[in-house]
């Protein structure tokens, strides 16, 4: 069973950066695309990038500017790079692999980092 463990949150002011990091615990085959998504208190979970496997990214319009996703060449590791953090940043942040298995595709999800921004 694939396992994917984020570090790199914690608590900062506006204006901060922070980087997320998501290591899964072995390679993964098939890899269709891999993701950041976060949840703040009493909303729903919301794409925030992704990254396919051939390289192309897709950004919330929130984050367009402000984080870079990444990964290293062998897609063990994931990364977000974030930059100018705002208060409305403020939520755990969940690493997400998809992986395609014949017609299906199945998603491995990471147990999520907290981020807070203080205003």
């Amino acid at each position: 069973q694939v396992q994917l463990v984020e570090s790199g949150g914690g608590l900062v002011q506006a204006g901060g950066s922070l980087r997320l990091s998501c290591a899964a615990s072995e390679n993964i085959l098939d890899i269709n695309s891999m993701a950041w998504y976060r949840q703040a208190p009493g909303k729903q979970r919301e794409l925030v990038a992704s990254i396919t496997s051939d390289g192309s990214t897709n950004y919330q319009d929130s984050a367009k500017g402000r984080f870079t996703i990444s990964r290293d060449d062998y897609k063990t590791t994931l990364y977000l790079q974030m930059h100018a953090l705002k208060p409305e940043d403020t939520a755990v942040y969940y690493c997400n692999v998809r992986v395609r298995y014949r017609t299906l595709f199945i998603d491995y999800w990471g147990q999520g980092t907290q981020v807070s921004v203080s205003s």
